[in-house]
């Protein structure tokens, strides 16, 4: 539902502190892709699983490195079971991504993975790199499959939320009258910017010493698409949009601030705010209640949405979707492979889960397993089970094989009727 228009776009340097919506409903309030993104009209459902599936969708697994197979192997289950319950089935393949297909191709994105990725529904991914690789050339690192398989899916837009949760308030390292109530999503433009930008590499100068050098650069059109998605989310959620830029010393900062502005009469109905890169890296841990939906180029995004993470106590706990104007999306949680603990059943995979409720709502449309998902995991949490991430005295401390049962446990004795009325 979108929010009621107001006379008109108000445009500041400050920000106000807002109230912040509770938890898990930040991803309910996210926007909805161009293409598939909208829900279907809400529907009858059935108590029971049902035995023949109404809607069939091909996914692709990229399991990746590190805690990367056992977080996946997790969230399929889970996906697999909601999904029945809703009528849904789903067609999973599995293939080699980063260091594994490295080892396996020489490579970290096999053509064979990419064209699998591309026709498929939507794309699932673990994580990937690990120590192994850390010395590669550039050009074969696991990193860079990543990068690849982003530039070849066309997903320009990645939305991270961060929400405290209520059950983990504690975890945060932040005093709990900070963290307490938080919920922003940054919308992190994904394929341009200086990770992409030419030229670049080594040279040397003129007075003979090794140099290495990169591009910022963004054109109007990239900028506006990532400004509008930003808009729409805000649209989504409290009205509010906070643009981050660089634009006292930033050329490309500049033209960004300047597009942005402008597109704001488009969405008058939109609270838009600018700041300076520095000052929100300060202001996210001085009082991070004050943002509900930020945008920002590629590098900023990539480091705020890592910093916001880790407000809610846990990188393990927060997902993330990279979408685009059409094609599937890629569904990855934000942590690392975390190779120290590979293997080990240590890892909290309730990151990959709520990554697949994003796949289920922005990648399918299928909106009531999306919230069955969303659910389970809140009612796991409820239930006082903690990977060693999360842990506190009091909790029960349960592996990620423990953990995602535990979740399946849920989904299975949730209610058509509760999954709907929520």
């Amino acid at each position: 539902m979108l929010l009621a228009p107001k006379a008109q776009a108000h445009i500041s340097e400050e920000r106000m502190p807002v109230q912040a919506n509770p938890l898990i409903k930040t991803l309910a309030l996210s926007p909805r892709r161009r293409r598939r993104l909208a829900p279907p009209a809400r529907r009858p459902t059935a108590s029971v699983r049902c035995s023949a599936a109404a809607r069939s969708y091909s996914i692709t697994l990229l399991p990746g490195d590190g805690i990367g197979p056992e977080v996946v192997a997790v969230a399929k289950d889970v996906l697999s079971l909601a999904g029945a319950l809703e009528g849904v089935e789903f067609r999973f393949q599995e293939k080699l991504m980063g260091g594994a297909a490295l080892d396996a191709y020489g490579v970290p994105l096999p053509a064979e993975t990419l064209a699998a990725a591309q026709a498929s529904d939507a794309v699932l991914l673990g994580a990937i790199g690990g120590y192994k690789w850390d010395n590669n050339e550039k050009h074969l690192k696991p990193e860079t499959g990543l990068l690849q398989i982003r530039s070849g899916l066309g997903v320009f837009a990645n939305l991270r939320p961060a929400a405290v949760l209520p059950q983990l308030v504690d975890a945060s390292t932040l005093k709990k009258e900070v963290a307490e109530g938080v919920d922003i999503m940054v919308v992190r433009e994904l394929t341009g910017g200086i990770y992409f930008g030419q030229p670049r590499g080594f040279g040397t100068n003129d007075k003979g010493e090794d140099i290495g050098f990169n591009t910022e650069v963004y054109s109007v059109s990239e900028i506006d698409r990532i400004a509008r998605v930003a808009f729409e989310v805000a649209r989504k959620r409290k009205g509010k949009l906070c643009s981050v830029d660089k634009a006292n010393v930033l050329e490309a900062s500049m033209l960004w601030r300047k597009r942005v502005t402008s597109l704001a009469s488009e969405f008058p109905d939109i609270e838009l705010s600018h700041m300076y890169v520095d000052n929100a890296a300060m202001q996210l841990i001085r009082n991070p209640k004050q943002f509900d939906t930020i945008v920002t180029n590629n590098i900023f995004g990539d480091i705020l949405s890592d910093e916001a993470s880790m407000l809610t106590g846990s990188i393990g706990m927060l997902p993330s979707a990279s979408v685009g104007e059409s094609g599937p999306g890629l569904f990855e949680p934000i942590h690392g492979s975390a190779p120290d603990i590979a293997g080990q059943d240590k890892a909290n995979p309730l990151a990959t889960i709520l990554s697949a409720a994003m796949l289920l709502r922005y990648g399918l449309g299928e909106e009531n397993a999306a919230k069955r998902v969303e659910a389970a995991v809140t009612e796991t949490l409820n239930n006082g089970f903690r990977t060693g991430d999360i842990y506190s005295p009091g909790t029960t401390l349960v592996g990620c094989k423990r953990m995602g049962e535990e979740v399946l446990k849920t989904v299975e004795s949730q209610s058509a009727v509760a999954v709907n009325s929520s």
